[in-house]
């Protein structure tokens, strides 16, 4: 990315137009989140202040987890993902987790277009279910295994396995039930948790 930051706004990505890949990684750093649909920058409203919570929830549970069984990397956004190169497609997932061995190929200096094992999108006023299904339809493009589409409102995960290129729900779990994965072997804890009720 170049110097400098820039607060992206309905106006400026307008004035940006349709980006390639080229001019995506030569603008300056962005603030805030966004995707990129067809070389369109398309800004997300800013989260509100229960997603950002149970965003920091499930990085406190599911990190150490990570860390401690050498799993891979465990991110969060905004954090570009790259879907495809022309015409130009990134998602920002709210959480991501990217093997030891993508990790590794990674250019820390550029977005990331190792697939990751994991994503998961929290689904809440400021980006209701609606927002995410064009999302689940380029994670599935690029072979993401797993997807976690977590609700602040009802304290639910639905749990979500590509299977011949489609999404298929293999657990709807509240609080109370146990979470398991397929990309965090071993995992069992609360559902409850990961929303702060104990």
């Amino acid at each position: 990315m170049g110097k400098g930051d820039v607060v992206v706004t309905a106006k400026t990505a307008a004035e940006w137009g349709r980006l390639t890949y080229e001019e995506y990684l030569s603008t300056p750093e962005i603030e805030g989140r966004f995707d990129i649909v067809d070389g369109q920058i398309i800004p997300a409203p800013n989260a509100l202040l229960g997603h950002q919570i149970i965003n920091r929830q499930f990085f406190r549970i599911l990190n150490p987890f990570i860390s401690e069984r050498g799993l891979g990397e465990l991110l969060y956004a905004p954090l570009d993902v790259v879907i495809r190169r022309a015409p130009l497609r990134t998602r920002q997932p709210d959480l991501l987790l990217l093997s030891n061995e993508s990790f590794a190929r990674m250019d820390l200096s550029a977005p990331i277009e190792e697939t990751p094992e994991l994503v998961i999108e929290i689904i809440s006023p400021s980006n209701p279910r609606r927002n995410v299904e064009d999302k689940l339809g380029d994670y599935a493009s690029i072979g993401i295994p797993e997807c976690w589409m977590a609700s602040g409102e009802a304290q639910t995960i639905e749990a979500l396995h590509l299977i011949g290129g489609e999404w298929e729900r293999v657990a709807l779990l509240g609080v109370g039930d146990r979470m398991a994965s397929r990309a965090l072997e071993g995992l069992d804890v609360d559902v409850g948790g990961f929303f702060g009720v104990a």
